[in-house]
């Protein structure tokens, strides 16, 4: 049972390490997209 409960605990640093990383991404991707919604700097 301790082989399971280590297991569980493992896949949840791995889920949260997973959401974390896709959350940075879609920060960063939400703020290059910030830098093209100016008129005047389009060409």
């Amino acid at each position: 049972m301790a082989f399971f409960t280590q297991a569980v605990n493992v896949l949840k640093i791995l889920v949260m390490a997973v959401g974390a990383g896709l959350g940075a991404w879609g920060v960063i991707n939400l703020m290059e997209g910030y830098g093209n919604d100016n008129r005047a700097t389009r060409s």
